[in-house]
């Protein structure tokens, strides 16, 4: 089977559909994975074939303009929403669409906008992917982008609203394209992008039982796989990197991973002033720039990137900004989790791992200090409960297999959709 899979955005938002893209290769799957340009790399060298999206979210993350948006600054956020991401949206929807011209199947993170037209347009089976559960309306807890643990079973479902309204926006722009490319007709304000035809379109969710229970109120559409982990196998570490784990105990990592700080030595200085105070040894990763402008010590050592299932096994506990693909390998690894986060969904996931105990209660960055995050870290190093859960929880989470059920799901259904389709004909 041909299939496409659409995601734009950060590498946290490529990392886990390359996963799943790798696991319908070696089931035979002929795949082709859409994203950024910036990851063309990436993506190629796991075997995979590549078509670009111009979705040049990396530069915007790094612009002021995206600094500004990360500091929560409304008016940056409104003038982007108004001048810089509509034209930003038209070329993904473009590319995605002759990316996926031949396709037999569609997986798409709902980012990408089109992949649900696309899908219509060519008359192929589609599933949209998410490693949070911001998708379905539940009873049992909030839209993930809200703050609250809960609002109450009836606001709880309400909130889920939120999430179409995400898209309105934008609206113009993709009815102009449906009309001009797909030759399909306008969407409604108020159309419900989980259904196509009537009928539910299935829902991959890329994240652990074992960390978020599935509410019983969900629909048969819903899966819960298990977190989508891609493996890096054969990483041989720099001799700087081996020789710094071998020479101590296991390090603390801090890393913010895509999150551009617009201070990134004051950051820097902070982290290197709690791990000195909590009596730690630190690997520092530097990313696109949260971190930045420090020396190697005997106790630090900056690193730009390193496969974090390869190095979270070894560490002590690991500190980040609470992307959901560095939240499931710092809990994987059977590490305590400290999140820092920034905006978005990482608050969530700072709620979630402190709310199954096995990290400390998050600290959002604008009120990270050396003193909270000293704190933090000599909770997550030194309480053994925390660690013994965070142990048992990794165990759990390594026996699943999301790649492997998610596989599943896909080929089952599109199996069906196409046994109904010939049946029909047959009718007819």
């Amino acid at each position: 089977m041909k299939i496409t899979i659409l995601t734009v955005g950060t590498m946290g938002d490529l990392r886990p559909f390359v996963a799943l893209a790798v696991g319908l290769k070696r089931a035979g799957h002929e795949v082709t994975v859409a994203t950024g340009t910036d990851f063309e790399g990436f993506v190629v060298q796991h075997g995979l074939a590549y078509a670009p999206l111009r979705a040049d979210f990396l530069e915007l993350v790094k612009s002021d303009q995206g600094k500004a948006i990360l500091r929560g600054s409304p008016l940056e956020t409104l003038r982007a929403m108004r001048t810089t991401i509509p034209p930003l949206v038209r070329r993904i929807l473009d590319d995605a669409w002759e990316a996926c011209r031949g396709s037999e199947c569609l997986i798409y993170h709902p980012k990408s906008i089109g992949g649900r037209d696309i899908a219509m347009a060519l008359g192929i089976p589609a599933f949209v992917g998410l490693y949070l559960p911001m998708l379905v309306p539940t009873r049992s807890f909030p839209n993930p982008i809200l703050p609250a643990r809960s609002l109450g079973g009836s606001l709880n479902r309400l909130s889920y609203s939120l999430t179409r309204f995400m898209t309105l926006p934008f609206l113009g722009v993709i009815n102009r394209w449906r009309q001009e490319v797909l030759g399909l007709p306008p969407r409604s304000r108020f159309e419900d992008e989980l259904r196509r035809d009537g009928e539910p379109i299935p829902v991959l969710y890329a994240f652990s039982p074992s960390v978020i229970e599935p509410p019983d109120d969900w629909p048969e559409s819903v899966h819960v796989n298990g977190f989508w982990s891609l493996e890096e196998s054969g990483y041989e570490p720099p001799s700087e990197l081996a020789s710094f784990l071998e020479s101590g105990p296991p390090p603390v990592y801090v890393g913010f991973g895509s999150m551009a700080s617009q201070c990134p030595e004051e950051v820097t200085r902070l982290v290197v002033e709690a791990l000195g105070r909590s009596g730690q040894r630190g690997i520092l990763a530097t990313g696109w720039g949260g971190l930045g402008g420090v020396e190697a010590s005997d106790d630090i050592l900056v690193v730009d990137s390193v496969p974090h299932d390869w190095l979270f096994p070894r560490t002590a506990a690991v500190v980040h900004h609470g992307g959901a693909g560095t939240t499931a390998a710092g809990l994987g690894a059977g590490r305590p989790t400290g999140i820092c986060p920034f905006f978005g969904d990482q608050p969530y996931w700072g709620r979630v791992v402190s709310g199954v105990g096995v990290g400390p209660e998050p600290i959002p960055q604008k009120r990270l200090t050396a003193d909270r995050l000293a704190g933090a870290i000599r909770q997550a190093t030194g309480d053994m409960e925390m660690r013994t859960r965070a142990q048992r929880l990794g165990e759990r989470m390594r026996s699943e297999d999301g790649v492997g059920r998610a596989v599943e799901v896909i080929e089952r259904l599109t199996s069906q959709t196409r046994h109904e389709v010939g049946s029909s004909e047959l009718l007819a």
